[in-house]
């Protein structure tokens, strides 16, 4: 698969850092600066080369000694929900989702906040504050959009967040930039729901992809994305389907 952006893009690749899913080894990136006037082009193209977003740089790893960070995407239209899964979907089947252009509030960095304290404790975005928040959300191109998941008090009719999700819509399908969910509900899988509700607004639209970001086989941080059926990882510069690379698809859980 060849790469093909404008002659004047250009890309630098970031000072290493310690890895956040390997001990002892180190973390650089290939990167470049998403242009304004044709933001929407080049996430597609750069997302169907492995890159991700995050604000207005696209992203792809490119480590020393190290290439256990695979680029994911779901086949829609081959993609089968196991049993535990389908039990996910009943499970929150009474929350109601609401997309719109990404806005910060107080009450979704509240959840943000509270998400990051139980999950990612310690990691880098832990301090970030309400206006650093708000910049994530809001500095986004014009394809992307916020789901948020809402749940309904039987009593007073009273509505909260208790999941929430960036998402670029691409040409070929959605792309998950960043999810956050209410922490302490462990056994209603909001993290896995909201990807399977992905899936079901890809096939609502003919698209047939859901980009997962990048998924560290044997990582327990990323287990979860090994877990759905028709994924494919991005290696040697093409997508493969993860049941046609044997040592690879051992890793995944059932």
């Amino acid at each position: 698969m060849q790469l093909s952006v404008p002659i004047n893009t250009r890309f630098f690749v970031t000072a290493p850092h310690p890895c956040p899913y390997r001990e002892g080894f180190v973390e650089q990136r290939l990167c470049t600066t998403l242009p304004e006037e044709t933001n929407g082009a080049m996430n597609d193209v750069l997302s169907r080369h492995g890159f991700r977003r995050s604000q207005n740089i696209l992203y792809r790893p490119t480590c020393p000694n190290c290439r256990s960070c695979l680029s994911t995407r779901i086949c829609v239209e081959e993609f089968s929900a196991s049993r535990s899964q389908r039990r996910i979907l009943k499970r929150n089947s009474g929350l109601v989702s609401t997309m719109s252009r990404p806005r910060s509030t107080p009450e979704l960095y509240e959840l943000f906040r509270r998400y990051l304290e139980v999950r990612h404790q310690g990691g880098g975005m832990t301090n970030m504050r309400f206006s650093d928040f708000s910049r994530m959300m809001e500095e986004a191109p014009e394809h992307t959009r916020m789901i948020v998941y809402t749940e309904y008090s039987g009593r007073d009719s009273e509505s909260r967040p208790v999941s929430a999700c960036l998402t670029d819509i691409l040409s070929d399908g959605p792309s998950l930039v960043y999810s956050f969910f209410e922490p302490h509900a462990r056994t209603r899988s909001l993290g896995t729901f909201m990807i399977l509700d992905h899936i079901n607004l890809a096939r609502s639209r003919g698209l047939p992809h859901v980009y997962l970001g990048y998924w560290v086989p044997g990582s327990p941080k990323m287990d979860y994305k090994g877990r759905f059926s028709s994924l494919q990882v991005f290696i040697a510069n093409r997508w493969r389907n993860l049941e046609d690379l044997p040592g690879l698809g051992e890793t995944r859980k059932p």
